[in-house]
């Protein structure tokens, strides 16, 4: 009488589940550690600004409650470098070796040229055009060329910060994404097309005159070429760059 010999193993259906379930466990995983990254990011850069922006108070008190301001004015957003880095321990010419300038999540840029957006697929922080910095000074006053709603100048460069009527909302030191608005940390794809890049309610890392850093929504109008940081937002946002 022959006899059968019983194989243990796994049936293809089975095989198949138990494939899908750690397929799908590795989603999870990934997921996991992804959300881990742009948090510890974000807590990276939440540092970077509030060092920047105590550096940026520093200066100022010894320039006579003054906020940076310089001459030559065009540049005034990045040039503030130059000025506050010393009170934060860099010293020498601004290098893109200094991680305190770099937003971790600064890995691609827009800005306008000739009535039209660039975008570039490498990190500003990256750029000697922009003085290796992912962050901006609220300087833009002092091109003279807008305002907010109420006639008032934008920006608060070379203005006395005791005078800033609201501190706790009038931005300081920002992420130069928040200008246009986009954002590095839940940027809109395609992040390559032009057309799309800026959005109402960018999400952007921002320090104000009191010193405290805040990640919030920045307004944007929905018109083209309208940058954010030429006009204040409306009731409801938490943030205003004029000093008045």
């Amino acid at each position: 009488m022959s006899q059968f010999v019983k194989k243990n193993g796994f049936s293809l259906v089975e095989l198949l589940v138990v494939i899908a379930i750690i397929a799908m466990l590795a989603a999870l995983l990934l997921s996991a550690l992804s959300t881990a990254k742009t948090k510890a990011g974000r807590a990276t850069c939440t540092s970077n600004l509030q060092q920047i922006n105590l550096g940026t108070r520093l200066y100022s008190d010894d320039a006579n409650d003054t906020a940076p301001s310089a001459q030559t004015t065009n540049r005034m957003v990045n040039y503030y470098r130059t000025l506050v880095q010393s009170y934060v321990g860099l010293k020498g010419a601004p290098s893109p070796e200094d991680k305190l300038f770099a937003c971790p999540a600064d890995t691609f840029r827009y800005w306008t040229a000739g009535g039209a957006v660039v975008f570039s697929p490498t990190g500003r922080h990256e750029s000697s055009n922009a003085n290796y910095s992912s962050y901006v000074f609220n300087g833009i006053n002092k091109e003279k060329t807008n305002s907010s709603a109420n006639g008032s100048s934008l920006g608060i460069a070379g203005q006395k910060l005791s005078s800033i009527k609201h501190p706790d909302k009038t931005v300081l030191v920002t992420e130069h994404s928040s200008f246009f608005p986009y954002s590095w940390h839940q940027p809109k794809k395609p992040i390559s097309d032009p057309n799309s890049c800026f959005f109402n309610n960018a999400m952007n890392m921002v320090s104000f005159v009191d010193g405290h850093v805040s990640y919030l929504k920045t307004y944007w109008n929905g018109q083209a070429l309208s940058l954010a940081m030429t006009y204040n937002p409306p009731a409801g946002y938490d943030y205003q760059w004029s000093g008045d």
